[in-house]
């Protein structure tokens, strides 16, 4: 079983549909945390999950990139509140299919949190 290939071939993985596998994840076509939780709510990384690749190929930078990503999402939303217009209505989740699979575009209101100040005194008798 298999294919020969000839040397030099470009081969592009199909994540879609690796990342849409009925039989690999509990909630293939919803963006749910669950689907990268156990029985136990604690974090695992699902075999079909790929993002950066597999095998010998996988992108090295994958640990730096989930810590990049985390700290950016926790400092977005420790200084700004996110609101969805209340004149938008539903949001699209149709994705866009591209090279990569995008949102619809999309406005948002964003404001910037009130800053909580902390006033220090030194108490010298």
């Amino acid at each position: 079983m298999g294919y020969s290939l000839p040397r030099g071939t470009l081969i592009i993985q199909n994540l879609n549909s690796v990342l849409n596998e009925e039989g690999q994840w509990k909630f293939p076509h919803e963006f749910k945390p669950e689907n990268f939780l156990n029985d136990q709510r604690v974090f695992v990384k699902p075999e079909a999950s790929m993002p950066f690749s597999a095998g010998s190929r996988m992108c090295l930078g994958e640990g730096l990139a989930h810590m990049e990503l985390s700290l950016i999402i926790v400092t977005l939303l420790r200084k700004f509140t996110f609101i969805w217009p209340e004149d938008a209505g539903q949001p699209d989740y149709t994705p866009v299919y591209e090279v990569t699979l995008s949102p619809n575009p999309y406005c948002m209101k964003v404001q910037v949190r009130a800053t909580q100040q902390t006033i220090c005194r030194n108490n010298k008798d």
